[in-house]
């Protein structure tokens, strides 16, 4: 009956959505109510950082439901757990990110962050990367770099072009027109693509030269997921404006984006509210976040790291090509979209959960808890192998 009006009632995103109905969800596990058990290699899409309903998460929430729960709109009171959160944040990014504002989603903070660049340097122009992805609403949808994905939904924001990433005689297109230059540190959709020979960093020295914004959209690769706590900092360079999402949460809605109180204050004044949200910083979602992020705090790189290379170690097939990203960001590459889609439900009917990427339909989606064990790293590269030994090629 569940499954029924979920097709019925609630809003689709795909014509032919999974469907599976959720019992309830441990640690590196989901249960669905007819007791099948799927090893979660997804977690929400990078969202649940700590795994399913994480015992210190979970106390966390209690805790701060016994106290108050929604009081006013953001900004306006002080509330421990949106404190805690921000003034966490900062400690542990670099000096010139000391203010952190606190929304919904990462799209949301993908727009406040928009919004901030232009506000700081006065332009108008945004430079995004083709085959990025940085949020669903009008202005992130803005910077999509599919047109495909977008073309039903125009006019967008005006003043936005494209340059490819990695590509370093792109590099010029950023110029004293441009406001802000929005990159993902690690490109998600496109298919767990890393930054090469300092790209980032050539980046970041342009922007500087010409008066430009560099803002990092880390809803993805941050905290912890790629090894370093940011995923910025392998790179050498520290961005204008940095966001967050998803991972921060530790399964509850949540975005933020972090700049200077310079720049940070231009939101508040002339005009005043600059960039309002009635639930963004709601107390309960940053009670959990907090406790995420401390848990995050005590994972050391190199278990990241170690976890990674079982990954690679136990991911050894004709039909991989290679495997993209870095950390517990992983995408194996195979020859055809149609392997990987196979892939992808062959492994769900054998209680191992995957998913796909979205512009780059030759991969698939690893990106599990960081809290997953060596042991069901193991389990799960084995039900993948497994499958791509019954999956036949397909030219």
């Amino acid at each position: 009956m569940l499954h029924e009006d979920f097709l019925r009632y609630q809003a689709k995103t795909t014509p032919h959505p999974l469907g599976i109905v959720v019992s309830s969800a441990k640690g590196s596990y989901i249960k669905a109510t007819n007791g099948k058990k799927y090893l979660d290699f997804v977690a929400g899409v990078s969202a649940c950082s700590v795994g399913h309903r994480h015992p210190r998460v979970v106390r966390a929430i209690k805790k701060q439901l016994k106290r108050y729960m929604h009081v006013m709109v953001y900004g306006e009171f002080a509330q421990a757990p949106a404190v805690e959160l921000c003034k966490t944040l900062v400690e542990n990014l670099p000096e010139n990110l000391e203010v952190t504002y606190l929304t919904n989603s990462g799209t949301e903070a993908i727009e406040g962050a928009l919004k901030l660049a232009k506000r700081a340097t006065g332009r108008s122009e945004l430079i995004a990367a083709h085959n990025a992805y940085h949020g669903s609403t009008h202005g992130a949808l803005s910077l999509l770099g599919v047109e495909e994905q977008k073309k039903g939904y125009r006019p967008l924001l005006p003043g936005v072009s494209f340059i490819q990433f990695n590509a370093e005689e792109d590099i010029q297109k950023i110029t004293t027109k441009t406001a802000a230059v929005v990159l993902e540190t690690i490109q998600g959709g496109a298919g767990f693509i890393v930054p090469k020979n300092d790209y980032l960093k050539k980046v970041s020295e342009r922007c500087k030269a010409v008066g430009a914004l560099l803002i990092l959209d880390e809803i993805q690769p941050g905290l912890g997921r790629t090894g370093p706590y940011f995923a910025f900092q392998d790179y050498g360079i520290v961005p204008d404006i940095f966001v967050t999402g998803k991972g921060l949460g530790g399964g509850l809605p949540i975005g933020a984006f972090c700049s200077s109180k310079k720049l940070m204050d231009l939101l508040a004044d002339n005009p005043k509210l600059g960039h309002i949200t009635t639930f963004g910083g709601n107390p309960v979602i940053a009670a959990g976040a907090l406790a995420t992020l401390k848990l995050i705090q005590a994972i050391p790189r190199k278990e990241i790291e170690a976890k990674e290379a079982l990954f690679r170690k136990h991911l050894v097939h004709p039909k991989i090509k290679q495997i993209n990203g870095k950390g517990l960001m992983l995408a194996p590459l195979f020859a055809t979209p149609e392997i990987a889609n196979q892939v992808v439900l062959k492994c769900l009917d054998k209680g191992l959960m995957l998913f796909w990427l979205l512009w780059e339909k030759r991969a698939v989606r690893i990106s599990p808890p960081l809290t997953i064990s060596e042991r069901e790293i193991k389990k799960g590269c084995a039900i993948l192998c497994a499958v791509l030994d019954e999956i036949e090629d397909v030219n």
